[in-house]
Parts: structure tokens; C-alpha cells; sequence
């Protein structure tokens, strides 16, 4: 299927998803809101995320006909692609980060409200100012080409692949997961993963059909579930 895309342009809000979220439930599948600036941007686990002039920031109205954790996979695919076009290679960073030269370039986040809709948020640093005290785990389009890139080309390829990449999710879930295990740099590495506050080292093996991911805690295989986690390398 063919998204017809209704793109709406802010030059500052709280954040591209809690709008979105406001304007769901009457507006139709492939709404875009894009904002120059957030003001509260926020990331997994209610962190915030930095959002100054020069990043992408947008949120997509989706409406999917079931609510599957999957999902968030279509948009880093979708990034991935985009940051090839513009000749930079990336990675998925299991669940929902895409990282460029061992370092972060673009988060995603999924929120759904029942079968009625799923937003999906996207964030890239595209050319905005990298906080010093990420200079050490996130870069930018423009710190690894070495000049500016159009924001709007930026937009304009992302919203491409992303419509690809939804009717593959709908129509061939498995060959999104394959891809998904491709890109998915991690795979074969040591991480700490952190859920209700317990820590698990171990090594990134797989990433199974349902989207999870099947560690190997010395010799003991288990099966991480997207959701309340923080996963880092070691």
C-alpha cells in the first residue's frame, strides 16, 4: 500500500509525539508532524531527548490493524535506509536505536492506543549541534559527512522507505525480521542488559520472530522482550 502523506510543519511544540497523539484519533494514516524545535522531546523510558533547529524531528500517525512490538523496527529500517542515500552506513542497536560509527544518530519510539492507532516518532540528528555531553556516544549526519544536508531531503527519503517498509511489515513480517537481523549491529557482541532494575551480561545472539532478543548469559539462553529494558555494549 501507497501512504498518502499529510505533512504538517511546526516551527517549535513540546513534542512531535504527545501532537500527534492529540490529533490521532481525527486525522488519517500518514499524518506527518514535523517540528524545527521540541521543547520536551522524550525517548524510551520517559527520558528526554535533546531536539535543537537542525535535527529531524516527526511523528507518524500509523494505523496498523493490530498493536505488535515489530513495529518500531519499520523505522529504523526505514532510517537505515535514508542514511545509506545519503551515503553513511548504520545499524540497528537492538530495540530502537540506529547507530553510525559506534555512535548514536537516531532514536525511534512507538505509542499505541489500543487497534485505534500507533505513533511512531523518529528523531535524527541531522545537522543540529551534538550536547557536549554526548559527544562520546552520539554524532550527526553532519559530523560524519563533513557539511549540511538538506532537511527536507532528509524528510523526503525517510517517508519513503518508511512506506516501504510498512507494507512489508504488513504484508511479509518475515522478510522485515530478516532484515531486521542484518542490520542489527549488536548480534554476536557482549551487553548489559538492565530490566526491573537487575542487570544480565551476556551475549547478543539473535533476534527472534516476535522481535526479542535471545541472550546467552553464560550458557543460559534467555529471551529479552521489548519493552522496559536499557540495553549497552560492553
Amino acid at each position: 500500500m501507497d501512504i498518502k502523506w499529510k505533512i504538517i510543519h511546526l516551527n517549535e511544540v513540546d513534542s512531535t509525539n504527545e501532537y500527534a497523539k492529540r490529533i490521532a484519533a481525527d486525522s488519517p494514516e500518514g499524518t506527518v508532524v514535523v517540528a524545527k524545535r521540541q521543547t520536551a522531546g522524550k525517548g524510551r523510558k520517559g527520558r528526554s531527548w535533546a531536539s535543537p533547529e537542525g535535527g529531524l524531528w516527526l511523528s507518524v500517525v500509523f494505523k496498523p490493524p493490530r498493536l505488535d512490538p515489530r513495529f518500531v523496527f519499520v523505522g529504523a529500517l526505514a532510517v537505515v535506509d535514508t542514511l545509506v542515500d545519503f551515503g553513511i552506513a548504520s545499524g540497528i542497536k537492538w530495540p530502537n536505536d540506529v547507530w553510525a560509527g559506534e555512535r548514536k544518530i537516531a532514536g525511534i519510539l512507538t505509542e499505541g492506543k489500543g487497534n485505534e492507532y500507533t505513533i511512531m516518532g523518529i528523531g535524527i540528528n541531522v545537522n543540529n549541534p551534538i550536547p557536549e555531553e554526548l559527544r562520546e556516544s552520539a554524532t550527526s549526519m553532519f559530523q560524519l559527512l563533513g557539511r549540511e544536508v538538506p532537511l527536507e531531503k532528509v524528510l523526503e527519503r525517510l517517508l519513503f522507505h518508511l512506506s516501504g517498509w510498512y507494507r512489508v511489515f504488513l504484508e511479509r513480517p518475515d522478510l522485515l525480521m530478516a532484515k531486521v537481523r542484518e542490520k542489527t549491529f549488536i548480534l554476536g557482541r557482549t551487553v548489559r542488559v538492565i530490566r526491573d532494575g537487575r542487570e544480565l551480561i551476556g551475549r547478543a545472539m539473535d533476534v527472534l520472530d516476535d522481535g526479542s532478543l535471545l541472550l546467552d548469559a553464560a550458557g543460559q539462553l534467555k529471551r529479552i522482550l521489548y519493552g522496559d529494558v536499557s540495553l549497552r555494549l560492553v
